[in-house]
């Protein structure tokens, strides 16, 4: 596929999808705009292209375009067998999927490069955290880290929730930034468990700054152990 500004911030076995604008002839089905009916024309839009961008992902990784319908939490469901993410912001909708013998999930986020509205960090940031920003924000002034912040955190929840099906506050995931590697840890602090049984005690991701964007990502892999075989040799290949 095309290289997106997902590109490397998602495994290789995962394919990305992205829009810089709405797609004008973007079409859902039936069952999806069964859940609009009361939407504003920009949510119709975003939605539709959204789903585009999802569909294009989809299609490439060999499977077929169904309705994806938001369920709990609005975390749309995706075909038997896959894992998915999606994202919409100010001129930008992006979605990235793969198999779930490949990726056990993946959570994704974009956001404009611009300051968090006023207040906001403070009801999603610990003091840690927040000196942690000041001390980016010294060094590094030119990038908005209040919004790269938010933004990981996000992926941080799209990426949780699936495995889970539980809730993860914003002060639940302590986040470390490494601005040279462009790679962020959280550190959850709450107790939760993978598909696998695997306790989650960290999450690891990626991210960049382009194009007046934020775009951040979070993959949690496949326990080595469960593909075999040469998969297994593959997946090690690929840490």
């Amino acid at each position: 596929m095309t290289p997106t500004l997902l590109t490397g911030l998602v495994p290789e076995a995962a394919l990305t999808a992205e829009e810089f604008g709405d797609v004008p002839d973007a079409w859902i089905f039936p069952e999806e705009a069964a859940v609009l009916h009361r939407a504003a024309d920009r949510r119709r839009r975003e939605f539709a292209t959204v789903r585009h961008c999802a569909r294009l992902a989809l299609t490439s990784l060999g499977r077929p375009a169904g309705p994806m319908v938001p369920g709990e939490r609005g975390a749309p469901s995706w075909p038997e067998g896959v894992v998915g993410s999606m994202t919409h912001c100010d001129g930008y909708r992006a979605a990235a999927v793969s198999r779930r013998i490949d990726v056990a999930a993946l959570g994704i986020d974009a956001e404009p490069h611009a300051p968090l509205p006023p207040g906001l960090l403070r009801r999603i940031a610990s003091p840690t955290e927040r000196a942690h920003l000041t001390e980016l924000s010294r060094a590094l002034p030119a990038l908005h880290w209040d919004r790269l912040f938010f933004s990981a955190k996000e992926s941080v929840y799209k990426a949780w929730f699936p495995l889970t099906g539980t809730w993860l506050d914003f002060r639940e995931a302590e986040l470390v930034l490494d601005p040279y590697r462009q790679t962020f840890r959280a550190r959850l602090l709450r107790t939760g468990h993978d598909d696998e049984g695997r306790p989650l005690h960290t999450l690891h991701g990626r991210w960049r700054v382009g194009r007046r964007l934020v775009v951040t990502a979070v993959a949690h892999r496949v326990a080595a152990a469960t593909l075999g075989g040469a998969g297994a040799a593959a997946a090690a290949g690929r840490r």
